[in-house]
This record gives C-alpha cells, structure tokens and sequence, in this order.
C-alpha cells in the first residue's frame, strides 16, 4: 500500500508528457496535412474517389471512400482529402497505449504511447491521404481485440477483432499478413491452440471475411486485375541480392539505436513465448511481420517503397521494451535514452522535410539535395498552366502518365477529363487496368477524339534515366504533329513539365517508332534532359 501514490505519480507523470508530446505533433501534421502537395498516389487515390466502386487495380475502396467522405464534409483540396486520415492516424498511439495497459500495467501504456510518437514511421501517420494509414490502425485494433478476447473471451472483444480485420480487407491486400499471423498463433502456441474451441474466434472470422466482399467482386469485374498486379505484375518472384539491404533501409526508417532495441526485443519476446501471456503473442505478431516481410523483399518488388511494411510489427514491440528495460541497468537506461533521443530526431527531421516541401521557398532549399521531394512539387504550377492553356485554346487534355494526370485533374478540380497516355509508369504501379476500366487511357483518347486538337503535358523526369529517351523519342508516334507550347522548368531543373499542342491520331503506327527527330525528345534534350 505505501508505494500506491509513487506509482500512481509515475504513470499520471508519464501521461502528462504524453499527451503534451500527442497535442504538439498533432498541431503540426495537421499544418503539414493542409499545405503539403498531394503526392502522386494521392492524387490518384482522389480520382478514384470521385469514381467509388467496389474497388480499383491497385486496391479496395476503403482508401478512396475515406477521401470522398473528407472532401463532402471540408471540401476539395488537400485538407479535405486528408483530414480522415489524420483523424484515423492519431488513434495509433493511443491504440498502442491500449495493447502495453492491457498486455502490462498502466505506466507501461503510457511510455509505449510515447515511444510511438517518436518512432518516425508511426508519428508522422496519418500526414498523407494512403491506406496504411488505416490499415495498421486496424491491425492494432485487430492485436488489442485479440488480446482482451484470450484473457476475457467477451462477445465485444471478438467482433473488435473481426471488425478491424474487414476493415484491412476494405483497405489494402497486405490485409493477409495479420491473417497469417493470427494463423501462426493459433498454430503454434498453446493458448492459440485452444482458441479453435471458442465460438469467439469463428465469429470474428466470420465476420471478418465480411471484408473480402467488395475484393471479390472488383476483383471479378476487371478480371482479377488486382490480384494480378499484386501476386504477379509487381514482383518478380526471384531472388535479388540488393534487397539484404532491408535491415539498412528499416534501421534508417526507424532510427538505429530504437531499431536495434526493437530487434533485441523482439529476440526476447520470442525467447519468453513459452511463458504464455503476453509474450506468445508479441512475439509470434511481431516476428510474423518483421520476418515474412523480409524474406518476401527477397524476392518480391524491388522497385517501389516498402520500407512501411513492417511498421505493424514493430508496435506491440514498443509495449514490450519498456518492461524489458526496466531493470536497473545503466546500459540500458542510457541505451533507451539515446534511442528515444535520436528517433524524436529523426521524426522531427523528417517532418522539417516535409514542411519544406510544403513551400516553394523550402523546395527550392532542397534542390541541390538528392532526396528532392520532386513528386510534392509542381502541381500548382502544371495544373494552372494546364488551365490557362485550355483556357485560350479548349482542347482535349492528356498527360503522358497517370501520376502527371492525377496532379493536374486534382488542381482543376475533376472540371475536364484528363486522358493518359500508356506509359510505362502505369503499368508498374498497377494503374493501367484502372485507366481503361474509366475510358481515360489511350486507346480510349483514340476512339473518342481521333482528329482533334489536344494539349499534352509531358513529365520529363517521371520515368527512370535508361526509360526516359526511349519513351520521350516515341511519344511523337502518339500525337501528331506536336508543337512545343510552353515549358516549366521548376527547382533548378529537377522538375521539367513541357505543354505540346498537337492532334489525337486514329490508331498508333504498326510498329513503335522512335527517332531522335521528335520534337519533344529535342525540346527535353536542349533543356538538359
């Protein structure tokens, strides 16, 4: 009894800094959240959201449906697009709060809370309008379910796991990792074992398979394009050495000194499974995410972003260290202190990078960087010469790739349809499935309006170096006669959007051409391409 007012000041002390740590981050994502440029996803992500359906080549609708409710209520622009997200994204440290009271005590809820704020890939959540922003709240809210279910076995608590597992259906098909998770619990640990007896677990299950519904009848309708861009199209399904730098890439992402602790704890958390409660459970979660997702980069895609994958493994491993650490042991007090330090450093770095990009002034700061942020700038400026444009001369409007055209629709507000040339880039991200399915592609340019005049806009820089001549050489095999019009060459260069008129031709040449008299190669060559 003497030492219940000690604890009770260290918990309310440690739930004082965090909610001041919570307020202070949050006032700041949502100053980025309304003047940050939308990234390129994004922008497509809000096209979609102007076309809901059951759901698209590159994901469920949840994502786009989120982004259609935000605008409704604030309007169109980047507030209002984001504005669900940055709501959903704010639960997380309290959802991770949540699992270290539950699975712990409540000192121990409240310093896992504050570590989430700090560790860079869950602090800034929520900033952008993407789905793993929902997503891994949903695992969380799944792993929190899961846990109160094991130790209570209450009806609310099994619908709150199946709830939060449809939820990850409805956003994203990296849904089936806390699906094998949960498996692998069942499996292999005696307390997962017995769940196979509980009514509990089938109607989760059940419930949760609620949230395939709309993945199988999108899925149907465009002839399994999703699952052909995620199972097929996107990776390669080989063995590529370059991909052993994933350990390097997530010791960057989370900083080094709390990703080596995270490791440590989670080769601890795997040692102490055998002592049941909550160590199986962290462990089998954790490892599952960590491990799986490591061995499939393996293999998989390896060209695109991924080092957010593994972030629903690393939270429940933030309930778990501050247990582990709260021996008196200098090193590691002094190793968790550093830790800490240097995470809030690299979150707060990471949000200074995007509150430079924000601003003209900042990208222009980071122009001489090689990280430049090239996919958060020049959308104002190409979207308003866009309008100009057509303005003087009413044209039909084509980008020559998706992202180009998701930026320009998104700034003339979805006023004219922007039609797409097939560029390789659509293909890669998946999204060339989606652009015939709305008629916006080029086949679909040609059939609708062959022999009229058309404004291309051309991003110079969106394909990789060795792809960009071959493509910029045979674009003149796809408008006829193109005239250059005018060009922006934004941020010392590093962006380089160019405007052709031109005329939309019956059908492509037989075989591709590609020649080094284009005016449009010229026009990219002479102005440093």
């Amino acid at each position: 009894m003497r030492d219940a007012p000690s604890v009770a000041v260290g918990f309310s002390r440690w739930r004082a800094v965090f909610v001041i740590a919570f307020a202070v981050l949050c006032v700041v994502k949502i100053m980025l959240a309304a003047s940050l440029s939308p990234f390129g996803d994004e922008a497509f992500y809000w096209q979609e959201s102007r076309r809901l359906a059951w759901g698209y080549s590159d994901l469920p609708p949840l994502t786009a449906l989120l982004i259609r409710l935000g605008e409704s209520v604030a309007g169109h622009g980047v507030f209002g697009m984001r504005w669900p997200f940055l709501l959903i994204g704010s639960g997380l440290p309290w959802l991770v709060r949540a699992v270290a009271r539950e699975a712990f005590d409540e000192r121990t809820g409240w310093q896992a809370g504050l570590l989430c704020l700090v560790l860079p890939l869950a602090g800034s959540l929520g900033v952008l309008a993407l789905p793993d922003v929902p997503l891994t709240v949903a695992i969380m809210a799944a792993l929190l379910g899961l846990m109160r279910a094991l130790d209570r076995d209450y009806w609310r608590d099994w619908l709150l796991l199946g709830l939060s597992l449809g939820v990850c259906w409805l956003t994203h098909y990296r849904a089936a990792m806390p699906m094998l998770a949960g498996l692998l619990f069942c499996l292999m640990t005696p307390r997962g074992r017995a769940l196979w007896r509980r009514p509990g677990l089938w109607l989760a299950l059940t419930v949760a398979a609620l949230g395939l519904v709309p993945l199988v009848i999108s899925n149907w309708q465009q002839h399994a394009a999703g699952l052909a861009f995620q199972l097929v199209e996107r990776n390669p399904w080989q063995f590529h050495a370059d991909a052993l730098v994933q350990p390097l890439e997530q010791a960057v992402a989370c900083t080094p000194l709390l990703y080596l602790l995270l490791l440590w704890a989670a080769w601890v958390s795997w040692r102490r499974r055998d002592e049941g409660r909550p160590w199986d459970l962290i462990a089998i979660v954790s490892g599952c995410f960590i491990v799986v997702y490591f061995v499939l980069g393996l293999f998989a895609d390896d060209v695109r972003f991924r080092a957010h994958w593994p972030l629903p493994g690393y939270l429940p491993l933030l309930a778990a260290l501050p247990v582990l650490l709260r021996e008196r042991q200098p090193w590691r007090q002094a190793w968790l202190t550093a830790a800490f330090v240097l995470a809030a450093v690299g979150l707060i770095g990471g949000l200074t990078y995007l509150g430079l990009a924000a601003s003209d002034h900042g990208a222009r700061v980071l122009a001489g960087v090689k990280a430049f942020p090239a996919r958060f700038v020049g959308w104002r400026e190409s979207g308003d010469m866009a309008r100009e444009l057509l303005a003087a001369h009413p044209r039909v409007l084509v980008a020559d790739n998706f992202m180009l055209a998701a930026e320009i629709d998104f700034q003339l507000g979805g006023r004219v349809p922007v039609y797409v040339l097939d560029s390789p880039l659509n293909i890669k991200h998946g999204r060339a499935p989606q652009l015939a399915w709305w008629e916006l592609d080029e086949t679909a340019l040609r059939r609708r309006h062959a022999g009229e005049a058309v404004l291309l806009a051309v991003d110079e820089k969106a394909l990789r170096v060795h792809e960009r001549a071959d493509w910029l050489r045979g674009l003149c095999s796809r408008i006829v006669q193109p005239a250059p019009l005018t060009r922006l060459d934004l941020f010392e260069g590093r962006r380089r959007i160019a405007f052709y008129a031109g005329t939309v031709p019956s059908s492509l040449p037989a075989v591709a051409t590609s020649s080094d008299a284009c005016v449009i190669w010229q026009s990219a060559a002479a102005n440093g391409q």
